[in-house]
């Protein structure tokens, strides 16, 4: 800001002795000069004032330098910044830079008819950048949070993002305020001429006559040129007719357009006759012209093509359900015991065994003939995923508890031979000495003594704090993965059971994750995001395909057994059957619950699939699936099974799986119960 300052008062008390030494107005530099580094002389003032002005001069020079600001005050007394000088030796790349155009202050209409826009500095054409439509810039600005901020550069044809000081100058300017934030309007006036007039004046020659008289020599220049456009020697630039950007769609013309070949001129009016020869009343005229503005306003001039097509011939037939047996259709046994929601379950490869987790902290273990509870565990939190180990020669299965994943092997259900390979087996990696030394993302635990006697192998601890919410198995029983969606780039892990191995396939992940799940055949990874399905090849390492499901949110996943076909669940209702050979899109998308859809399972062997809702019910479907790429996959809704499960506080079925060898499902809802449906 500009400061009336010590300076100003010390330039009056000069202009006061001046006055009583008797100097003239038109003194010169040697008597008194005022300048940047304002000094005075002897001669005019003297010592001590010279002395005062320096001190004052130094003392607000100090109190700039404390403010922060560089700057001096100029002889008007305002205070004037000094910017960094600019380095005549400039040694930067300018690979880099972005291209500039150098036309200059012209009008970018010149290039209207040009795939340029100008010429860099090296004389190269800078091509007109891509310029959407009036949707693609509003979607730009949807995605674009910052678009607010940008505004358009008529030299460059492009959105260039406004700096911190234009802001700043805006939003000054919005406030009613001077953009300038320095300049102060209400400084004192500093008188550079003085208001009376010199008595003796450096001339007083009068105005001449050529300042008040039109110049003949520019006259003739206007002359020459008015002539030459008469002759036709100077020719104005025609302009070209433009391209309407956007067409009305309820236009009146009568010229048939090119891109709608099925349209129809208005007739013509008819002839006069000898009725209209005679001088007809005004009247006459405007009912006719009335009743032709109707016809054209109401008959329709589009050829149409009607089709008579039998409705029922569109519908596609599909076989009778009773053709596709078996299937499940009956509640046969439940399993109770659990005093809490039952969120997850898991089949043991042979299919006599079942082990469940609930949210009372317990893991029960089933025989899933007679429904009998044969081993109970009490744990310390919420079981939210169970999953059984599917190599046959493995006898353990994986919990999830909190942020912790523990091995289990129930020794009473099998041999001793069986139990002492699976726990040889999945302790193999203790032994093990590890080449890298690095801190991990888990830490691999040995179970306490009392943890032992109940079955404990092995447990891992991941290093975050969130809960692990989903365990799943590679199909050859050494590889698994675990997911924590709270849990960031942490969440997804994959393990090795054998050499107690982990590590994080993902360095950044898009969205949040919702479900993961190998290939049953292929190195393939599938990760179920909030509305994507992403596909990642393990071997190569990158990103092969992406699946939208056009849903809101996904809740379950599973793949077919041959691997080609994917269905997802999701909380709105929805199941989306994609193929993967086909496309990226879902081939088929089926909406029978009425509420949220918490799970979908595929049968191991059969052609029969699932989902299970809110809305109390478990659908089974018949999707047959052919080896001739040609065909396209079968899918018949066959049965709706209701009537098992409770909805509790807004929640039904939790989870369903189907037998691994049998035409049976299991489900398990919020009523704390496992129901075994049959045939």
């Amino acid at each position: 800001m500009g400061r009336p300052t010590k300076r100003t008062q010390l330039c009056r008390e000069l202009a006061r002795k001046r006055k009583k030494s008797d100097l003239s107005y038109n003194t010169t530099a040697d008597d008194v000069l005022i300048s940047d580094n304002c000094y005075f002389t002897e001669d005019a003032i003297g010592d001590k004032l010279n002395d005062e002005a320096e001190d004052a001069i130094r003392e607000e020079n100090n109190e700039f330098e404390e403010e922060g600001e560089r700057g001096v005050i100029g002889p008007s007394g305002r205070f004037r910044e000094i910017w960094p000088e600019i380095d005549p030796v400039y040694d930067s790349d300018t690979s880099t830079e972005d291209v500039q155009n150098t036309v200059g202050n012209i009008s970018m209409e010149w290039y209207d008819d040009f795939p340029h826009i100008g010429y860099d500095i090296d004389g190269q054409k800078v091509m007109k950048p891509a310029i959407g439509d009036e949707l693609d810039k509003f979607l730009d600005k949807l995605d674009d949070p910052d678009s607010w901020m940008s505004a358009k550069d008529d030299l460059m044809q492009r959105d260039v993002k406004l700096t911190d000081e234009e802001l700043e100058i805006i939003r000054r300017i919005q406030m009613h305020e001077m953009p300038d934030k320095y300049y102060n309007p209400y400084e004192p006036t500093f008188e550079w001429f003085t208001s009376k007039p010199m008595v003796m004046p450096l001339t007083a020659a009068p105005e001449p006559k050529r300042r008040f008289v039109p110049s003949r020599w520019e006259a003739k220049k206007i002359m020459k040129i008015a002539r030459a456009i008469r002759e036709g020697r100077i020719l104005p630039r025609k302009r070209q007719a433009e391209s309407p950007r956007f067409y009305d769609l309820w236009t009146d013309t009568e010229q048939s357009r090119s891109d709608n070949p099925m349209h129809l001129p208005a007739p013509k009016i008819k002839l006069p006759e000898h009725d209209e020869s005679y001088n007809p009343p005004e009247e006459y005229f405007l009912k006719d012209r009335f009743e032709r503005c109707l016809d054209l306003y109401l008959a329709p001039r589009v050829r149409k093509n009607k089709l008579n097509i039998d409705p029922e011939s569109l519908i596609p037939k599909l076989p009778h359900p009773r053709d596709l047996q078996p299937f499940p259709t009956t509640l046969t046994l439940s399993y109770n015991g659990h005093t809490g929601r039952v969120r997850t379950f898991s089949i043991d490869p042979t299919g006599l065994w079942l082990v469940s987790g609930s949210d009372d902290r317990t893991i029960r273990m089933w025989e899933v003939t007679t429904g009998r509870c044969v081993q109970a565990w009490d744990v310390e939190d919420i079981v939210y995923s169970i999953a059984w180990c599917p190599n046959k020669d493995i006898w353990v299965f994986a919990v999830t508890l909190s942020n912790k994943v523990a091995f289990i092997s129930p020794r009473l259900m099998c041999s001793e031979e069986v139990s002492n390979f699976a726990v040889k087996y999945a302790s193999a990696g203790f032994n093990m000495q590890k080449a890298d030394k690095k801190p991990g993302v888990v830490e691999w635990l040995k179970p306490t003594e009392n943890q032992r006697q109940y079955g404990y192998v092995v447990i891992i601890s991941h290093l975050h704090d969130h809960i692990v919410k989903q365990v799943t198995w590679h199909r050859k029983g050494d590889y698994f993965a675990t997911l924590a969606p709270d849990a960031g780039t942490q969440g997804i892990v994959i393990h090795q059971l054998t050499r107690h191995h982990s590590q994080q396939p993902f360095r950044k992940i898009k969205g949040l994750i919702q479900r993961v799940i190998f290939h049953p055949i292929k190195p393939i990874f599938f990760v179920a995001t909030q509305r994507y399905v992403r596909v990642y090849n393990l071997i190569k390492q990158e990103l092969s395909k992406t699946l939208l499901s056009g849903v809101k949110w996904i809740s379950s996943i599973d793949i077919h057994p041959m691997g080609d076909n994917v269905i997802v669940g999701s909380y709105d209702k929805r199941l989306c059957w994609f193929d993967l050979d086909l496309s990226a899109r879902p081939y088929r998308t089926l909406q029978y619950h009425k509420m949220a859809t918490r799970c979908v399972a595929f049968h191991k062997r059969l052609p029969l699939f699932a989902s299970c809702s809110d809305d109390g019910t478990i659908q089974i479907f018949h999707g047959t699936v052919y080896n001739d790429l040609l065909q396209n996959p079968l899918i018949v809704p066959v049965k709706i099974l209701k009537g098992g499960h409770d909805i509790v506080n807004s929640l039904g079925v939790l989870y369903c799986e189907f037998h691994p060898s049998h035409p049976w499902i299991l489900s398990s809802g919020a009523d704390h119960k496992i129901n075994l449906w049959t045939c």
